[in-house]
């Protein structure tokens, strides 16, 4: 990413993102929320990894049939939603390319199965999962080391795993002090973050900066994040309200993102709200059998590609061999014949061991008409031939 005075300008997208769709994160909507808490309902209850004291017992969750969360109320399944059997199984590949800049600052992250990952003791339901990538300027510290521990943070934080969202919120913001308190880590390097959490058939996307996702549905693209581009309209009033400004794309002239870790030169003191951001933006959703794979990249991507280009070219790669590691590669090529500009790192998920189906096109019924002064052409046409 090209950010910070010494770096080149930034790239802006060469293509406009396909729309969100028809994905709902409303927070209200119990019946999505009542799939979302499979997670509380497969296997043992999740509790925290040793030395943390905060667990849920068997007989608290066995209580908490209205437990109120940021995600909604807890209830019973819900025996409406034809989806209710459906169970993913996580298949994840990457590639990360250097491309035409001289270091390659990006980080990623790829954990198929949380269980294993984390231990037995963690207790974790299955299926789980957590993906992210981190595209990092000024130096390679900030991505490296949020890599590193930002899923601890998560899973150690007292809103674990009640409430998500809470906890993937508060570990971002602990994640970006930590790193400033590092004191053999440059503090002024910076990163952006996009990371995929996944338990059963929920899914929280948290972003913070321009890397996107992007959900293949059925051949569809459907983004699960916003890029955060100081120029963006609601990013600008965020910036400008706190102070800050936008001069030709940059915040106050000097960084290409509206939100990242790290970049403690441009922050303000610790507690205090500054117009750049660590928070990240949080989307939810409930997968189901539509839901092909997921496309994690960073802005090098996206700026030579637009969403449903990518979902395009990683389908059809799909298809042909159902492999997310080389369609990963495919994405990353493409980019680097449209001429991308910076570091490339791409992340696929697929939701499913069979590779997606074809797609039944319907056949267009047209029916021949022709007007009352055509006929009367025609006629006499047909008559002076004769």
């Amino acid at each position: 990413m090209a950010a910070g005075t010494e770096y080149p300008p930034p790239l802006s997208n060469s293509e406009e993102g396909y729309g969100k769709g028809d994905v709902s994160i409303s927070t209200d909507d119990k019946s999505e929320t009542v799939e979302s808490m499979e997670v509380l309902n497969m296997g043992k209850p999740p509790r925290h990894l040793p030395p943390l004291c905060h667990s849920v017992s068997s007989a608290q969750l066995a209580s908490t049939t209205d437990l109120e969360l940021d995600i909604g109320i807890v209830s019973t399944k819900s025996r409406s939603d034809p989806n209710a059997t459906f169970v993913p199984v996580f298949r994840s590949g990457s590639c990360s390319e250097i491309g035409p800049k001289p270091y390659m600052e990006d980080e990623h992250i790829c954990i198929d199965n949380l269980q294993e990952h984390l231990g037995a003791t963690a207790n974790f339901p299955s299926p789980g999962a957590f993906y992210g990538v981190f595209d990092g300027h000024g130096g390679i510290d900030a991505a490296l080391f949020i890599r590193e521990n930002i899923l601890q943070f998560i899973i150690e934080d007292s809103h674990f795993p009640i409430r998500l969202k809470k906890a993937i919120q508060s570990a971002f913001l602990k994640a970006d002090h930590a790193f400033a308190d590092a004191a053999s880590l440059d503090s002024s390097s910076g990163t952006t973050a996009l990371t995929a959490l996944i338990f059963g058939r929920m899914m929280l996307i948290a972003n913070a900066g321009d890397c996107r996702a992007v959900l293949g549905k059925r051949g569809r693209a459907i983004e699960l994040s916003i890029d955060h581009k100081p120029d963006c309209s609601s990013e600008r009033r965020r910036i400008e309200k706190l102070g800050g400004v936008v001069y030709d794309g940059y915040l106050n002239g000097q960084l290409s993102v509206a939100r990242a870790l790290g970049d403690w030169h441009m922050k303000c003191p610790k507690g205090s709200s500054c117009p750049l951001s660590a928070e990240p933006e949080l989307q939810e959703m409930l997968l189901s059998e539509e839901d092909e794979f997921l496309i994690l990249g960073c802005d090098g991507l996206w700026d030579v590609m637009s969403s449903q280009c990518a979902v395009t070219i990683a389908r059809k790669e799909l298809m042909l061999h159902n492999d997310p590691e080389r369609c990963s590669r495919e994405l990353v090529r493409e980019a680097l014949k449209r001429n991308t500009c910076d570091n490339l790192t791409v992340v696929i998920v697929c939701f499913s061991p069979d590779p997606p189906p074809r797609l039944a096109i319907p056949k267009l019924q047209f029916k021949r008409c022709i007007s009352a002064e055509g006929l009367d052409l025609l006629q006499e046409v047909l008559g002076s031939n004769v």
